[in-house]
């Protein structure tokens, strides 16, 4: 079997264009059943649920997604299941969004005497507003197409991607509605790198104890470059007695104490620390200390309370282990 490179080029292209103008043709349809199926879901007590057969199942299953993780409960279900007990799922606090490109699915019909039995708004996408699904639904949600990408006219192409399109749109419009915001997002989703950089707090990641490296004002320079290689941290953090942070040295100080000629043997830390530094509250979010890091060119912080007394220290390796750098 041989490829005709332009052929292909031409088809691929074509099948772009017939689906881009299928996303356009339904901007005419975000009209009043628009707004009454968004109302229909934000008026919802219980869940959404999503039901279609083959390609429409995988949009809806997509939608079902889409909605739970964005603040509105929703679960898929499949319709040839739902005849075989699955429908007991749907309860009258419900609502369903039902997608079939025909609108005429054996499997979507069988369950529709059962649906108005409930009493349920009942939410229909499909291609054909005239068909049985279309006509019994609450409301009727128009994604029809001229016809598919597909050259043959067989496979769900165009009518999926429009489905799929007004699925995303119901999906966002609730979404805004609700007042879902960023932080909103991040606790449906504390695996992905938002959820990471929204919730993962500094006092979640930092050194604490024994870990932390750390010297009184008064002991040998040497001693503190000991203390740095121990913890393995980049730095050392000087403090009174009272745990009162006083300055920190770094890795970058010593090459500059070096630069200077200082003799290591005859220096206290006190006298080339770096004083009154820059610190992390342990309740900041592990985002912001990395701004902070990334704005000042340094790689580890001191983690203080509002009367700089030392809680902990973190560093840029902790930050890329957490997923939030």
């Amino acid at each position: 079997m041989d490829l005709n490179p332009d052929t292909t080029r031409k088809l691929a292209l074509a099948v772009l264009e017939n689906e881009a103008d299928a996303v356009r043709g339904l901007t005419a349809r975000i009209d009043d059943a628009f707004l009454a199926a968004c109302r229909h879901i934000l008026a919802c007590r219980g869940r959404v649920v999503v039901t279609g057969m083959g390609k429409s199942g995988h949009i809806g299953s997509k939608l079902a997604a889409t909605l739970a993780s964005t603040g509105t409960p929703a679960f898929f279900v499949h319709p040839g299941e739902a005849s075989h007990g699955d429908l007991g799922m749907i309860t009258r606090d419900d609502v369903v969004i039902a997608l079939s490109n025909s609108g005429e699915t054996d499997e979507i019909l069988t369950i529709l005497p059962l649906i108005r039995r409930l009493d349920v708004p009942l939410i229909a996408m499909t291609g054909n507003p005239g068909s049985r699904l279309g006509t019994d639904a609450s409301v009727h949600l128009d994604v029809s197409v001229e016809h598919e990408a597909c050259p043959l006219g067989l496979a769900p192409t165009s009518s999926t991607t429009a489905a799929l399109a007004m699925s995303d749109a119901l999906a966002v419009a609730v979404l805004d509605a609700r007042g879902f915001t960023a932080n909103d997002f991040a606790r449906s989703h504390p695996g992905g790198r938002l959820g990471r950089r929204l919730l993962i707090h500094v006092g979640d990641i930092m050194h604490t104890g024994e870990a932390i490296p750390r010297i009184a004002p008064d002991a040998p320079l040497k001693d503190a470059l000991f203390e740095i290689t121990r913890k393995g941290l980049g730095l050392v953090i000087v403090s009174d007695p009272e745990d009162r942070i006083l300055g920190v040295f770094t890795d970058g100080d010593l090459r500059r104490t070096l630069d200077l000629g200082h003799s290591l043997d005859s220096l206290t830390i006190g006298e080339v620390m770096t004083r009154d530094g820059h610190t992390a509250g342990a309740d900041w979010l592990a985002a912001e200390a990395l701004e902070m890091m990334e704005s000042r060119r340094i790689n580890a912080l001191p983690v203080a309370n509002a009367d700089r007394r030392l809680q902990g220290v973190i560093n840029m390796h902790d930050l890329l282990r957490a997923g939030v750098a």
